[in-house]
């Protein structure tokens, strides 16, 4: 009895992962389909790195004699090469539409890779104007967007009630935007993961508990949940093209 619980519960393991690989086989497509239509060079820049990377990868195999053994691994580095390149197109096809829209710097936070523990909208306005926080292992670092005299206001405000519970943990800040001493939308997700790391994992489950304490400001606007209808899909998009 317990054997065919278990071969049923392996039969219907096998078959949820052949419909998440479907699902996201259809994601990928969907996505590059439509860069392929916003995107006129898309095609001819991935064909161009796939010849490039199997011909650099298929003249060294000239050169050591095993042109034809390494073939091969040319077209797989080039495959890789042309998914990367699309992956990157794709992003910032993304990134440039949903730059200015409110909710674009939640959305972007949420779509980092990594342990990050993200919480959008810890203060905001009926501007759109917003604040949110992330905890890693940098410490805490506050984003704000909206106007920038409005946003300023917020983000002062907001670290002083942050510095109040964390203690001597460092606090970042910074302000999404393309003016002077502001970070753009693009660059937001490097911008926080070059931040040097100053706390261990339990020291950051502890911060994570410390900061729970803290009552949510009721925001006077909902923050939107994507800056663009596709917005939400992109990390599973991301996720689905890394896997493969």
């Amino acid at each position: 009895m317990a054997q065919k619980q278990d071969k049923a519960a392996a039969a219907e393991a096998k078959k949820a992962r052949k419909a998440a690989s479907k699902a996201k086989r259809k994601q990928i497509f969907q996505a590059f389909n439509m860069q392929r239509k916003e995107d006129k060079a898309l095609i001819p820049l991935m064909l161009v790195a796939f010849v490039v990377v199997t011909g650099v990868v298929f003249g060294i195999g000239l050169l050591l004699g095993i042109e034809w053994f390494l073939l091969p691994v040319g077209i797989a580095f080039g495959l890789l090469a042309a998914v990367i390149l699309f992956g990157r197109r794709v992003q910032r096809n993304v990134y440039a539409k949903a730059d200015g829209q409110p909710g674009a710097a939640g959305w972007a936070l949420d779509n980092m890779r990594g342990r990050w523990r993200v919480t959008s909208a810890v203060a905001g306005t009926t501007q759109g104007d917003f604040v949110h926080r992330v905890l890693g292992r940098p410490g805490v670092v506050l984003v704000a967007e909206g106007a920038p005299h409005r946003v300023k206001t917020l983000l002062a405000q907001e670290k002083k009630r942050v510095a109040r519970v964390i203690g001597d943990t460092p606090i970042y800040d910074f302000v999404v935007g393309n003016d002077e001493n502001q970070v753009p939308l693009g660059k937001l997700q490097s911008r926080i993961m070059k931040l040097p790391n100053n706390l261990k994992p339990v020291q950051i489950d502890a911060l994570e508990k410390r900061m729970s304490a803290l009552a949510q400001r009721a925001a006077g606007a909902q923050m939107p949940k994507g800056p663009m209808p596709q917005g939400a899909k992109m990390r599973s998009v991301q996720r689905a093209m890394r896997r493969r």
